[in-house]
C-alpha cells in the first residue's frame, strides 16, 4: 500500500516497521476479525472491552490479555494522564474487538502490511492528538513514533482511514454497517449470500455422503460408478476404495442415466457390528432390479468392508430405466427406512391406479424393516408397528406411500437446546410436468402421487377421489424454478448459529439453492432462496462463491455440519464432482465451543492430500454484442462453471483469485466481450428430460430426405454389403415391411451426430413413416426395438430432448412389450394412428453396441 506525505526516507522505514498505514480508496467491506473469519457472539460478557459483549471478535481470553495491555500502558501514566487518555487507550485496544476489525486493521488485503492501530475519523484523531499524542509510542511499542507528535497533519495522515463508514468511531454509528449486523445477508432480490468451502473434488457423480457416528469423523464418498472413498478429518483420501462394486452394479456413462450406486446408510451400532448398508442397481435374471443388501467391516481394516459379506437383504423389480428411489436411511427408532420410486416411465401407468397408490406393489413407497439382531435368522423383520401389517393385500414393510421417486431424504437431529423437530424426516419428491416439492414423512400416510404432483391434480379421477385422504407437501414449487427437486437437511451445526433450523435442499437442473424456514406458531414454512455471496462478502481464506450447477445430493458430518455435492457433468463416468461445505461469512460459533477430538484411525496403505481446485471469484462482468432480435441473456444463479463442458454447457466464466488483487482496491472487474447472438444457458442432455414438455429441440428435417435405417448403418446379417453400398452411395429399394423400425436424431443441443444403436425411435406403418409416443415407453418396449435392429438389448431409454424434434406424425401409442416379441407391431398398442400423446413425447432408445442379426 502506498504511503503518502513529505516525509524522508528514514521516518519512512520506521513507519513500515510500525505498520501504520492509511487506505486510500473507499471500498466495501464485510464483517470480519483479525484471525480471517467472522465474529460471534461471545459465551460470556466482557469485562474490559464491553462494547463489544454481545457480538464481535474477542473472547473472554482475548479480553483479559487486552486488560492486562491496558494496565501496562497506564502504568507509565500520572494518574492524571490516566483520567484523561485511559478512554483513548482503552477504545483503541479494544477496536481488535470490533466484528470490522480486519478492515481497521487492514488485513483483508494479504499484499499489503497490517496496521498497529486501527484506522481512525478526521475528528476523532484530531482530538487524539490534541489530548494524548504522547501516548501513541506505548501503544505502538517503537519509540520512533515520537516523531509524529509535534506534527498534527503527519500524526492524522498515517492514523486517519480515509473512509467515513469504516474509520472509529463512525463504524460505530453507522446505521447501514450495524443494522442486521451478525445476522445472514441477502442480497437487494432477498437471497441469502452464503459462502462455500471445497472438500473433496474429482469424484464421478457423488450421490451420497456420509459419516459413520463412530467419533472419527470420517466422511464416506459414494460414487454412481459403484465405489465409496474415505476421507478423513484432515482432508486427506485413503487411496484404497471403502467399498468397490463397479463390476455388480448396473449404470452407463450416459448423462444423467438414474441406475447405480444409489445410496449408503450405517447401522446406528457400526462402531461394534461393522455393519454398513447399500442400495443399487442390477441387471439379474433378465430384469433391471434395485438390490439393498448388508456388507460388513473386513477384519483387521477399518477403512474397508468386507466384499465377500455381503448379504442380499430385498430386491424389487424396476420395470423401466429410471425412477429408482435410492435413499437409505436408519430413523430414530433404530430401524432402517428405505425409499423407492414408482418404477420409471412417465406418469406412473402401471395398472389402474399406479404402482405409488397400490400397498401391494413395493414401488413408489416409503419400506421400514428391522434389521437388527438378524445374524442368526432373516435378513430383516417387520417392525409390529408398521401401519399396515393386518392389511391383507398390503406388503408389511409399507410404512408410507403414494410417492413418486423420493430423491434424498434426512432425519432432523431436532434443536441442540430444546430438542424440537427431533426424528423428523424430510424428503424431496421429484415432479412430473409441472411441480416439485419437499414433504415430512409420517406413519401410514399417503403423499399423493399419481392423483395429485405437488398441491395440484394430476389424475384428476383419482385426484377427486374422496378416500384419497393424501398429506400435502410443506411446500411445492413450479418448474420454472427447477424440474428435479434433491431434499436436504435441517441444519443443526454448531458453526453457523444463523442457519440453525433453517431446512437447506436444492435442484439438479436449475442448480439452485433454496431454503425452508418453520414458523414456530402457525407451523408454515417460507421459502428464501441462497445465492453466493460477492467476491467481497467470501473474501475469507479458502473460501469461494462459485459451484458446478448440477446439485446431486446433500450431507452432513458428524458435528452436523452441511455440504452439497454437484457435478458439471452429471455422467457417472466423469470426474467432475465436487463436495462443498456452508459456510457463514456473517457470524460463526464462539472459538473453542465446536472444537472436537476425532479418534484415531488406523490406515493401511497411502492417505492421498486434498488440492481445492475452486478459487474465489470476486466480481465478475460479462458483456454481450448481439443483434437487436436477439434475447438478452439471463444472469444465471448460480454461475455454472463446467469442467469439462458437457454438451450444451455454458461459456466458462474468467476467475479471479485472492491473490490477484489490486493494491488500490479489493475487487477486481473483469469485461468479456462476445459478437455471438445471445443464448440461455443450456443444461446437458438427460435421460429423463424425455418426461418433460416443452423442452429444447433441434429442426426437424425435412421429410422429403429420408434417414437411412438402423439395419443399413449397421453391422448386421451381411453388414458387409450393407457398408459397400452405403460408401459406394447406392440405397436400398422398394418400401420397407410394415413395421420396420429405424433410429433418427441429432444428439444434443449442438446436434453431435449420434452413434450407432441410439436416437428417436421411427416406426414404418400404412406406407408411412411416423414417431412413437413415448408416455408408456419402457425398457421391454426399447428392447423389441433394439433386438429388430439388430442389438443384443438396450442400454438405456432416452427420448426426443436427446436426438431432436422430428416432423413426423405420432402414429404409434400406449406401446407395452414384454421384451421378446419380434416386432413392434407385435405389442400390445392403441389403433394405429390414436395415441393421446402431445407432441414432444416422442420414444427414444439407447441400445447395447454388440451386434446380431436383425429382426425382420
Amino acid at each position: 500500500m502506498a504511503l503518502v506525505g513529505g516525509m524522508n526516507c528514514c521516518f519512512k522505514d520506521s513507519l513500515l516497521l510500525l505498520g501504520i498505514s492509511i487506505q486510500l480508496v473507499l471500498v466495501i467491506s464485510h464483517p470480519q476479525c483479525l484471525d480471517y473469519k467472522p465474529p460471534f457472539k461471545p459465551t460470556k460478557p466482557l469485562a474490559f472491552c464491553t462494547a463489544y459483549s454481545s457480538f464481535g471478535c474477542c473472547d473472554a481470553r482475548a479480553d483479559s490479555s487486552l486488560a492486562r495491555r491496558y494496565q501496562h500502558i497506564v502504568s507509565y501514566l500520572h494518574p492524571s494522564g490516566i483520567s484523561v487518555c485511559g478512554k483513548y487507550i482503552q477504545e483503541l485496544l479494544c477496536q481488535k474487538c470490533s466484528p470490522y476489525a480486519a478492515h481497521l486493521y487492514d488485513a483483508e488485503d494479504a499484499d499489503t502490511p497490517m496496521r498497529v492501530l486501527p484506522g481512525l475519523c478526521g475528528d476523532y484523531c484530531a482530538e487524539f492528538w490534541k489530548r494524548c499524542r504522547s501516548t501513541l509510542s506505548l501503544l505502538t511499542g517503537d519509540t520512533r513514533s515520537v516523531d509524529l507528535e509535534t506534527d498534527r497533519g503527519k500524526f492524522c495522515s498515517y492514523l486517519e482511514l480515509q473512509d467515513p463508514d469504516y474509520c472509529y468511531p463512525n463504524v460505530l454509528s453507522s446505521e447501514r454497517l450495524q443494522t442486521n449486523l451478525g445476522r445472514v445477508q441477502a442480497d437487494a432480490e432477498g437471497c441469502l449470500q452464503l459462502c462455500l468451502k471445497e472438500v473433496a473434488n474429482r469424484l464421478r457423480n457423488p450421490v451420497a455422503m456420509l459419516h459413520a457416528g463412530d467419533g472419527t469423523h470420517r466422511l464416506f464418498v459414494a460414487e454412481q460408478l459403484g465405489l465409496v472413498w474415505v476421507y478423513l478429518a484432515n482432508g486427506s483420501k485413503v487411496s484404497q476404495p471403502f467399498l468397490n462394486l463397479t463390476e455388480t452394479v448396473l449404470t452407463s456413462p450416459w448423462l444423467g442415466d438414474e441406475r447405480g450406486f444409489l445410496g449408503l446408510a450405517f447401522h446406528p451400532s457400526f462402531r461394534w457390528n461393522g455393519k454398513v448398508y447399500v442400495y443399487y442397481s442390477i441387471f439379474t435374471r433378465k430384469a433391471e432390479r434395485i438390490r439393498i443388501s448388508e456388507f460388513q467391516l473386513l477384519p483387521g481394516n477399518m477403512n474397508a468392508l468386507d466384499h465377500t459379506s455381503e448379504r442380499v437383504i430385498l430386491e424389487v423389480l424396476e420395470p423401466a430405466s429410471n425412477h429408482n428411489g435410492g435413499q437409505l436411511l436408519f430413523g430414530n427408532d433404530g430401524y432402517l427406512y428405505i425409499f423407492t420410486g414408482d418404477g420409471g416411465g412417465a406418469g406412473d401407468s402401471f395398472g389402474k391406479f399406479g404402482n405409488a397408490q397400490n400397498k401391494s406393489s413395493l414401488l413408489g413407497k416409503v419400506l421400514r424393516i428391522d434389521v437388527n439382531h438378524n445374524d442368526d435368522g432373516p435378513p430383516y423383520r417387520i417392525p409390529v408397528d408398521n401401519p399396515f401389517v393386518r392389511e391383507r393385500s398390503a406388503h408389511p414393510e409399507v410404512y408410507a406411500y403414494g410417492v413418486r421417486n423420493m430423491w434424498r431424504c434426512s432425519v432432523d437431529r431436532g434443536d441442540s437446546e430444546t430438542g424440537a423437530g427431533r426424528g423428523r424426516l424430510f424428503c424431496g419428491d421429484v415432479g412430473q410436468n409441472k411441480f416439485e416439492e419437499v414433504d415430512i414423512i409420517q406413519r401410514g400416510a399417503n403423499y399423493g402421487w399419481r392423483a395429485k404432483e405437488g398441491f395440484s391434480c394430476y389424475d384428476k379421477t383419482l385426484c377427486t377421489n374422496s378416500s384419497l385422504n393424501d398429506v400435502l407437501p410443506i411446500f411445492a414449487y413450479p418448474h420454472r424454478l427447477g424440474r428435479s427437486v434433491i431434499g436436504g437437511y435441517v441444519y443443526r451445526g454448531c458453526e453457523m448459529p444463523n442457519l440453525n433450523g433453517l431446512y437447506i435442499f436444492g435442484d439438479f437442473m436449475s442448480g439452485r439453492l433454496m431454503s425452508l424456514k418453520e414458523e414456530t406458531r402457525s407451523g408454515r414454512w417460507s421459502y428464501q432462496e441462497i445465492c453466493m455471496g460477492r467476491g467481497e462478502v467470501c473474501n475469507f481464506p479458502k473460501l469461494i462463491n462459485n459451484y458446478y450447477q448440477y446439485i446431486i445430493s446433500f450431507a452432513e458430518d458428524e458435528a452436523g455440519e452441511l455440504y452439497f455435492m454437484s457435478s458439471g457433468n452429471p455422467s457417472a463416468y466423469v470426474p467432475a464432482g465436487t463436495v462443498y461445505k456452508f459456510i457463514d461469512p456473517s457470524r460463526r460459533a464462539p472459538p473453542g465451543k465446536c472444537r472436537f477430538k476425532p479418534k484415531p484411525v488406523t490406515v493401511k496403505g497411502k492417505l492421498l492430500p486434498f488440492r481445492p481446485k475452486e478459487k474465489l471469484i470476486l466480481e465478475v462482468k460479462t458483456t454481450t454484442v448481439a443483434p437487436t432480435s436477439a434475447r438478452p441473456r439471463p444472469r444465471p444463479r448460480p454461475r455454472p462453471r463446467p469442467r469439462p463442458r458437457p454438451t450444451g454447457a455454458t461459456t466458462r466464466r474468467p476467475k479471479v483469485g485472492r491473490k490477484e488483487k489490486t493494491q488500490a482496491t479489493t475487487t477486481t472487474t473483469t469485461t468479456t466481450t462476445t459478437t455471438a447472438p445471445a443464448a440461455a444457458p443450456q443444461p446437458p442432455t438427460l435421460s429423463w428430460h424425455w418426461e418433460l414438455p416443452g423442452r429444447p429441440t433441434t429442426k426437424a428435417p425435412p421429410r422429403s430426405r429420408t434417414p437411412p435405417t438402423e439395419a443399413e448403418r449397421g453391422r448386421g446379417a451381411g453388414g458387409r454389403r450393407m457398408d459397400q453400398r452405403l460408401k459406394t452411395g447406392k440405397r436400398r429399394r422398394g418400401r420397407p415391411r410394415e413395421g420396420t423400425v429405424r433410429l433418427a436424431g441429432t444428439r444434443g443441443q449442438r446436434r453431435r451426430r449420434r452413434r450407432p444403436g441410439e436416437g428417436r425411435v421411427e416406426v414404418y406403418i400404412s406406407g408411412r413413416w411416423g414417431t412413437i409416443c413415448g408416455r408408456s415407453w419402457d425398457s421391454g418396449s426399447a428392447a423389441v426395438v433394439c433386438h429388430q435392429l439388430g442389438y443384443r438389448g438396450v442400454a438405456r431409454v432416452a427420448g426426443t430432448a436427446e436426438f431432436g424434434a422430428s416432423g413426423l406424425p405420432i402414429v404409434l401409442g400406449s406401446v407395452q412389450c414384454v421384451g421378446t416379441e419380434r416386432n413392434i407391431l407385435r405389442c400390445r398398442h392403441r389403433p394405429l394412428g390414436e395415441h393421446g400423446c402431445p407432441r414432444g413425447q416422442e420414444a427414444g432408445v439407447i441400445c447395447r453396441r454388440q451386434h446380431t442379426a436383425p429382426r425382420t
